[in-house]
């Protein structure tokens, strides 16, 4: 009986073909981790497997808004607490001020240290996010400093206008569940996020108030200073401790969001490992054993190639 040449060289090229393919796909196992790497290995896994990698990637883009956030809030909360201590200063220059002991000269220095605390809120409220460059008291309107200000001849502050808007941008920090840790500079409404200078919902407005007790130390009003600019700083003094508050609590808040976040990515990693997970180290030891088959392949199939006919003729 005689077996054509190509019979063997069919048989051996598929046996190749085979090795082949096992070796690729073993070493697809050990370098992805993944034994169900398409729709015919197990279509119900790879379902499933897919389905949770498209709520890791989801995850992962949480967590990285509340990293973003969280940083954002530390910014924010750094100028809440130099607004804080400046109108704690401004309300003792007032209460100061009305002292039966207080002299001309102490009103002129009281309002050259107002002028001081002016320019110092209006440098405050125009602060930059370090991060991004944007403004971060400018509401949605963030590409533009928030304040500006119109001075008289001796550099003194007169009046500021607001450039901004009373809108604050939602961030994903979960599914279905959104925070915003910015502040605008001014809120004229009677709802929204309350304004970090003026808020008409609590009458809190420092930098109008500010340049009313620094022209009523200059005129010498003391009556003003006691009745109205005092009284005006304390709503000033409120409001900023509602906004140090308010950080405090959102800031929490993302704290928890990032536990949650941390915990629910490594819940759908483990998932992923159960559903489409291989067994890396069965993988490696099988990947050896189908290398060691396919070398011992070729090496037969090139000793069976080289025989010659006259090998199988008696002598």
């Amino acid at each position: 009986m005689r077996i054509a040449t190509n019979s063997y060289t069919d048989a051996m090229l598929q046996q190749y073909s085979a090795l082949l393919s096992q070796q690729d796909t073993l070493q697809s196992e050990v370098s992805t981790g993944l034994a169900v790497q398409a729709p015919s290995d197990n279509p119900a896994a790879m379902q499933n497997a897919l389905n949770y990698i498209s709520q890791s990637a989801a995850q992962t883009q949480y967590s990285a808004n509340i990293t973003t956030l969280q940083t954002r809030a530390n910014n924010i909360y750094s100028v809440l607490e130099s607004l804080q201590s400046d109108v704690s200063n401004a309300s003792q220059i007032a209460t100061s001020a009305v002292s039966a002991t207080t002299s001309s000269a102490d009103l002129t220095t009281y309002a050259d240290q107002i002028n001081g605390l002016i320019n110092q809120v209006v440098s405050a409220a125009n602060t930059k996010d370090p991060s991004t460059g944007q403004y971060l008291f400018g509401g949605t309107a963030s590409g533009t400093a928030p304040y500006t200000t119109t001075t008289n001849a001796n550099g003194e502050v007169t009046s500021v206008t607001y450039n901004g808007n009373s809108s604050v941008n939602q961030t994903a920090i979960g599914p279905g569940q959104t925070i915003s840790v910015d502040i605008p500079g001014a809120n004229n409404g009677t709802t929204g996020a309350a304004g970090l200078i003026t808020n008409s919902q609590t009458g809190a407005d420092l930098l109008n108030h500010l340049i009313s007790l620094r022209n009523d130390l200059e005129s010498g009003d003391t009556a003003a200073i006691s009745g109205t600019d005092s009284p005006n700083l304390q709503k000033d003094e409120n409001n900023i401790t509602y906004q140090v508050a308010n950080n405090g609590v959102l800031q929490t808040q993302l704290t928890a969001a990032a536990t949650s976040a941390t915990s629910t990515s490594n819940s759908l990693n483990t998932m992923i490992t159960n559903t489409a997970g291989a067994n890396v180290i069965n993988a490696m030891t099988q990947l050896s054993a189908a290398q060691t088959a396919y070398q011992a392949a070729l090496e037969s199939g090139s000793k069976i190639m080289s025989l010659s006919l006259l090998n199988y003729m008696p002598t």
